[in-house]
């Protein structure tokens, strides 16, 4: 294997202090990570730079890299030196190969088989603030999640509602910040309380050009003062007057979308009463149906002709309304 000088990867000298390697480390982490760098070899010399900082931050590592002294020469092969192990260099067998990984948690190549022959397999990543210049693999982006209100009649009639979303970026300067994008969305007509819609390649953007990941909306309605959603069904509550449950009468209905239908009562109605609207629902294949449970009311302050209206009625009539409430009933 091809024997590897960290510090010159780095371009510090052999006897650079720690803040001198990480300065050299950061400038060059933000010319070469492959999320920002124009570079056609981005990934290859950031994964290189990654591995000599890794190196030569670490006091051990470091100063078991530097015993291999003058038994190497640029442009051979690397062998250790006789009696030099990866015991010998204060790290063990455990655990497993380090892998790069983007900001969004994607893994890519294992290093080097020069880094492996120094410090076989313990080295499992970086730590601290560096995680952000790991480099990515070439996976998918990240899912996400978000969720939208929408009004009752849109899923009538569809609709189309921009969102804002927010997904982790990348800087020039290797920072991750949250940036807001805007996604137009259209709301298929027949859309169900708490359905999620899958949206393709609306997730979060993959590092290295990777796809983007999937978005999945949930869309819920805005509470309606008149409707009730149970599935594809709509239920509703609808006020008549005494003398239309009385007599009988064409009340009209308004349904969700906006349009009305006219509901035959037929004399002697009583609140509770229900009526099913077949179709008159959420729309679909099979669409929902509409149910309307009566409920009368009376006004809440009469004038002197009602008042006698209501007298001569309560004297002429020999309706009981309790009657089943009576005892031995």
């Amino acid at each position: 294997m091809e024997y590897k000088d960290y510090y010159k990867i780095l371009g510090v000298e052999r006897d650079a202090d720690k803040a001198s390697i990480k300065k050299a480390y950061r400038k060059l982490a933000r010319k070469y990570h492959p999320d920002v760098s124009k570079e056609s070899d981005a990934e290859a010399q950031f994964k290189d730079v990654s591995e000599a900082y890794n190196v030569l931050k670490d006091e051990t590592k470091r100063a078991s890299f530097d015993e291999l002294g003058s038994n190497w020469q640029a442009g051979q092969d690397f062998h250790t030196p006789p009696g030099w192990d990866q015991s010998h260099a204060g790290f063990g067998q455990n655990g497993g190969a380090y892998r790069y990984s983007s900001a969004s948690g994607a893994t890519g190549p294992d290093v080097s088989d020069f880094f492996e022959s120094l410090f076989g397999h313990a080295y499992s990543g970086m730590g601290g603030q560096e995680d952000r210049y790991q480099a990515p693999g070439h996976t998918a982006g990240q899912d996400q999640h978000a969720s939208i209100q929408i009004d009752l009649a849109d899923a009538f009639h569809g609709a189309s509602r921009q969102l804002s979303l927010s997904e982790p970026v990348l800087t020039e300067s290797g920072q991750v910040i949250n940036k807001q994008r805007s996604l137009n969305v259209k709301i298929p007509r027949g859309i169900t309380q708490g359905q999620t819609m899958r949206l393709k390649g609306q997730g979060v953007s993959a590092p290295g050009g990777g796809a983007r990941g999937d978005l999945f909306l949930e869309v819920n309605f805005k509470p309606h003062p008149v409707f009730k959603v149970d599935g594809k069904d709509i239920s509703l509550e609808l006020p008549v007057s005494p003398w239309e449950a009385a007599l009988g009468a064409k009340v009209a209905v308004l349904l969700p979308d906006g349009k009305s239908v006219n509901l035959a009562l037929a004399s002697g109605s009583s609140s509770g009463r229900q009526f099913r609207l077949k179709g008159k629902g959420i729309p679909a294949k099979t669409p929902g149906n509409l149910l309307v449970t009566l409920k009368i009311v009376v006004p809440e302050e009469v004038s002197d002709d009602e008042r006698a209206a209501y007298e001569a009625l309560k004297s002429a009539s020999s309706f009981d309304a309790r009657t089943k409430m009576k005892p031995g009933v």
